[in-house]
């Protein structure tokens, strides 16, 4: 089968992408909407986009009226966010942050999360995300027809649960299986880690 996206309208390449393009990490980010109201809200086109400087990268879409998400209007509004890797025991909280609310209208609230500080920055985390990044913004693109927001992510500072370090290795090593990420595949799926291996890179 070869299909040629010319052909097809953008809901169709969407869902075509979102099928093919797996297993997608999922940035579970929480912004500031004004006087400590969080926005929480999950984005699974993510990524790590450069080490120096540490950056991170996740599109936002728009809301069904074409309105921008709280999530790029806090961002470009206040200059900073937190990135959570949620762990599977996570994916209701995850999915029920997804719902389209009023600019203002929290998720905490609906999801019961727990928030906790983050040592030397302003924003909380999500308490029961073993990883947390405390970004502030670095650049915003727009881009395509609708258009996409790309929001690049400077990272600050990360918290990570002592649970998923092992504590065994040389050096700082995250137990990929103790963090049981969630991850996203296409529709309403979501998919975990089964087993994790390693291969030797070549010389």
């Amino acid at each position: 089968m070869n299909i040629d996206l010319s052909t097809l309208a953008p809901t169709q390449v969407y869902h075509l992408m979102t099928q093919t393009i797996i297993p997608r990490p999922i940035a579970w980010v929480l912004t500031d909407s004004g006087e400590q109201n969080y926005n929480l809200a999950p984005f699974s086109y993510f990524t790590a986009v450069s080490s120096q400087p540490p950056l991170l990268m996740f599109s936002v879409g728009k809301k069904p009226d074409g309105s921008p998400k709280d999530t790029a209007r806090n961002a470009l509004e206040t200059g900073s966010m937190v990135i959570h890797i949620a762990s599977a025991d996570l994916a209701e909280q995850v999915t029920q942050s997804s719902a389209t609310l009023q600019h203002g209208e929290s998720e905490i609230p609906l999801t019961g999360v727990e928030l906790e500080e983050i040592q030397g920055f302003h924003l909380p985390r999500v308490k029961a995300c073993p990883i947390a990044f405390a970004c502030r913004l670095y650049e915003v693109k727009e881009i395509g027809d609708t258009p996409q927001t790309l929001v690049f992510a400077q990272i600050e500072s990360i918290y990570i649960d002592d649970a998923v370090v092992d504590e065994n290795s040389e050096r700082l090593k995250i137990n990929a299986e103790s963090v049981d990420p969630l991850a996203r595949l296409g529709g309403s799926e979501y998919v975990t880690l089964a087993k994790t291996f390693s291969v030797a890179r070549p010389k």
